[in-house]
């Protein structure tokens, strides 16, 4: 069987399992399976597969028949140019949380343009500063998963020190490994815990980034299976109406922020009003609410009023 007559087959298989897009999901499985650039296999649809070729398509075939996600089969994504592995301890990233990292980077390299001295980056504290070096700003990766926004934040502001933190210790495995991949892991600070509770005495931050879980939670049974069953439950439940994680966000981020320090935070479709509301009850100023790609709303950003800054530093 030639290549074109097997990216045919399945592409026709995949689409009797309501697979989306389903040739091109033929051809990225195709490829990863020949090790070829997508590309490169319409100049090869004549090549014949090997015996043992053509059995490794098929089980790759049959489970995204099964609606396995394409990204668990390869065992790998792309997020921001960064290639991440993923599997099935953290959600896989999705392309509209790259607009939120590159804001969050533009205005991390806004507040450090100078890499701060190998002593201050070597300091156990990270709200500590010795006499003549710059304060490096840092941020919080809240619920870092498998690692795809601190990481994106350490690779494209390098004089930024980047906290990560999250409940699953198989999530933070999966992300040291990704930091690791990319050459960061000495300057993110991985925490295992239950949100804030699990950043190191003392932090101060500039940022809080996240993508908290915001499907509310009658509604998970009725995504697509490529989400219900293979993303962590964990990681997609926000509670009745989708919000929990925002409430407690907005609640307690406060004492851990610098002055004119921002959080930036993705939400779910028709969040957007709600979301507002609660912060603006805590005491934030909500500065932006930013679209994704398909215009959107998608992404918030805001900073404390003065009067809630007050006493905080």
């Amino acid at each position: 069987m030639t290549v074109l007559e097997i990216i045919q087959l399945s592409a026709e298989f995949l689409a009797r399992k309501g697979v989306d897009a389903p040739r091109l999901q033929t051809e990225l499985l195709l490829a990863h399976l020949l090790k070829l650039p997508r590309m490169q296999l319409y100049l090869n649809f004549e090549r014949a597969l090997a015996p043992e070729e053509l059995e490794g398509f098929r089980q790759l075939i049959r489970r995204r028949g099964r609606r396995e996600p394409l990204q668990l089969i390869i065992g790998s994504t792309s997020f921001c140019g960064l290639e991440l592995t993923v599997n099935r301890h953290a959600l896989i990233p999705r392309p509209e949380t790259e607009l939120l990292a590159e804001r969050a980077w533009v205005f991390l390299n806004q507040l450090s343009p100078v890499p701060p001295s190998p002593a201050a980056l070597a300091r156990p504290r990270l709200n500590q500063v010795e006499a003549g070096d710059p304060q490096p700003a840092t941020a919080l990766d809240l619920g870092t998963g498998a690692g795809c926004l601190g990481i994106a934040l350490a690779v494209n502001c390098r004089a930024a020190r980047i906290l990560a933190t999250d409940i699953s210790p198989e999530a933070l495995a999966l992300a040291r490994h990704n930091a690791a991949l990319h050459g960061v892991t000495d300057r993110i600070q991985f925490c295992q815990g239950d949100g804030f509770a699990a950043l190191p005495m003392g932090a101060a931050l500039d940022l809080v980034i996240s993508n908290p879980p915001y499907i509310p939670s009658a509604e998970i049974e009725t995504l697509e299976p490529e989400v219900r069953h293979y993303d962590p439950r964990r990681a997609l439940d926000g509670g009745p109406d989708g919000l929990d994680y925002y409430r407690r966000i907005a609640a307690e981020t406060g004492p851990f922020l610098r002055p004119n320090g921002k959080i930036m935070l993705e939400f779910g479709d028709g969040q957007a009003e709600r979301i507002c509301e609660i912060f603006q009850r805590q005491m934030w100023i909500v500065e932006a609410v930013e679209q994704d790609y398909t215009q959107r709303p998608r992404m918030l950003i805001a900073r404390r009023s003065n009067s809630a800054t007050d006493g905080h530093s």
